[in-house]
């Protein structure tokens, strides 16, 4: 089988976030996914079925386990893929988009995130940061923060964040440069991902919430993930969707023989 590794959200090899991307002939078994996924070790793996069926079936593993929506992992599969995608996932029909100049864009459903009662050892579990807001998404926690600083030197305690009821924790705070709207870091422990360098999906949280705090909704946002390997997503609120745009990069094409 086709396999690629790609780095989405980036234009230079070695950062953004890589994806594995598998090419399948027919539908596969999800241990058989699931294990090659572990193999790969990337935060996500995606697996794309080309049997002519149109959207193609595409669904994405973390090391432990299946995912509902992945961002960086779609954008890998449109960009090995070349042109314009149509994919059939968990979350709906996913449209990709070429622009012919290294920029592929992706409609992706919004994720409210709506305020809740913060876990009892948030403090504990993020040393140093001042919580200025707590709200959530299915499946994710959004804890904005009162500086990017913050946010960029953050060190959690990535087992106390395991044990809480959500696949992932996003903490994020205004923008400290030019031409960046906010910032942000992913942490999911519990899906096998102590921290996920740039992650598209939180966008869909992301663009919504700092659009309404900006003032600015309906245009272009630039959010940087300030993980070691670092990467931009450029993201749209547009009411119950949400328009992502990367760039990505092929480090590796080969053949999976198993």
């Amino acid at each position: 089988m086709r396999t690629y590794v790609v780095d989405s959200f980036t234009e230079h090899p070695f950062s953004g976030n890589p994806a594995g991307v598998v090419l399948l002939d027919a539908p596969a078994a999800e241990p058989w996914m699931q294990s090659v996924a572990a193999e790969m070790r990337h935060a996500e793996t995606a697996f794309v079925v080309l049997d002519g069926t149109e959207p193609k079936p595409l669904r994405w593993f973390t090391p432990t386990t299946e995912v509902e929506l992945c961002g960086h992992a779609t954008l890998a599969a449109a960009h090995a893929l070349g042109g314009d995608q149509r994919f059939a996932t968990r979350s709906g029909e996913l449209i990709c988009t070429d622009s012919g100049d290294g920029w592929i864009g992706m409609d992706f459903p919004a994720s409210a995130a709506d305020p809740v009662e913060p876990p009892s050892d948030l403090a504990a579990a993020l040393p140093g940061a001042t919580v200025e807001d707590v709200r959530a998404a299915p499946g994710r926690l959004l804890v904005r923060v009162g500086a990017a600083a913050e946010v960029r030197g953050l060190e959690p305690d990535l087992a106390r964040i395991a044990t809480w009821p959500y696949r992932g924790v996003v903490v994020t705070a205004a923008g400290d440069r030019d031409g960046v709207d906010f910032v942000s870091r992913f942490f999911a422990p519990a899906s096998g991902i102590p921290e996920d360098p740039v992650t598209g999906s939180a966008h869909c949280q992301l663009a919504p919430y700092w659009a309404a705090e900006l003032g600015r909704s309906g245009v272009e946002l630039v959010g940087e993930q300030a993980s070691p390997r670092g990467g931009f997503v450029r993201a749209t609120p547009l009411g119950d969707r949400v328009a992502l745009r990367g760039r990505a990069v092929t480090v590796l094409d080969g053949e999976l023989r198993v």
